[in-house]
C-alpha cells in the first residue's frame, strides 16, 4: 500500500505577514478565559466547542466543514453549500479531538486558515492554526502539557502570532492537494499524517474560495 509522507514543515514556509501576526495574536489573546486560566477540568473541551461550531457566525460567513464520518469537505456561505468535495483523506489513524506528534491523527476542532504555501510538495498547502488554545487547554488537563508548557504556548503565540509547532501536540496541520501522490489510494484510504487531503484540482478551487482567517471546522 502506498503512503505519502508529510514533508511540509513550518521553517520551509514563507513568513506570515505582520497583519497575520496581529490577527492571530489577537485570536490567542482573545481566547475565552476558561482556556487561559485555571479552573474546573472539562471532559472534552473540543467536543463541547464542536457542538455549536456548525452554526455560521453570520449569514454571509464563508466557512469550511470537514466531516470525518462522511469523508467530505464542504464550503458554506452561511448555511448554503458553495462547493463539496468527496471523498477526502484524513490521517491514517483517523480524526480525534486530541492529537500527539507522530500519531497520524487529524485533530478535530475549530480552526482558522493562517497561511498558504503555493510551492508545497502537495501542490498547494493551506495551513491551519493548530494547536489552538483549546487544544493547549485540553493538553494541560490531560497531562500532555505541564503548567510551564501551557504558559510557554501562549508566550510563543503572543510573540509570533501563530501557535508553536514543535510541542508534544505536533503541528504543520492543514488542507493540501495530492502533489504526486497516488489518486487511487486517495480515493480509497485515509493516508495522511494528520492533514486533510483533496485532489490537486480541488485544492486549486478551494484556494480560490477561501482566505486568511477563514474558519475551518473538522469534526
Amino acid at each position: 500500500m502506498f503512503f505519502a509522507f508529510f514533508r511540509f514543515s513550518i521553517p520551509c514556509e514563507e513568513p506570515m505577514t505582520s497583519l497575520s501576526r496581529r490577527r492571530f495574536g489577537l485570536l490567542a489573546l482573545g481566547a475565552p478565559l476558561t482556556l487561559l486560566m485555571g479552573g474546573p477540568a472539562q471532559a472534552n473541551l473540543i467536543e463541547t466547542l464542536l457542538a455549536r461550531a456548525h452554526i455560521p457566525r453570520h449569514d454571509g460567513e464563508l466557512w469550511v466543514l470537514v466531516d470525518d464520518k462522511e469523508a467530505t469537505l464542504t464550503v458554506y456561505r452561511g448555511n448554503a453549500i458553495v462547493e463539496r468535495f468527496a471523498p477526502v483523506s484524513l490521517g491514517r489513524a483517523g480524526a480525534r479531538p486530541e492529537r500527539i506528534r507522530g500519531g497520524n491523527v487529524t485533530p478535530m476542532g475549530e480552526f482558522r486558515v493562517n497561511r498558504f504555501n503555493m510551492q508545497s510538495d502537495w501542490h498547494i498547502f493551506i495551513g491551519l492554526d493548530y494547536p489552538t488554545p483549546s487544544h493547549a487547554r485540553m493538553a494541560l488537563e490531560s497531562g500532555l502539557y505541564t503548567e510551564q508548557d501551557y504558559e510557554d504556548y501562549f508566550v510563543y503565540y503572543r510573540r509570533h502570532g501563530h501557535p508553536p509547532q514543535q510541542t508534544v501536540l505536533g503541528g504543520a496541520i492543514g488542507i493540501h492537494g495530492l502533489g504526486r501522490a497516488d489518486p487511487d489510494v486517495h480515493a480509497n484510504y485515509h493516508w495522511t499524517q494528520g492533514c486533510v487531503a483533496v485532489t490537486n484540482a480541488q485544492i486549486e478551487r478551494l484556494n480560490e474560495l477561501i482566505d486568511i482567517g477563514t474558519r475551518v471546522v473538522i469534526r
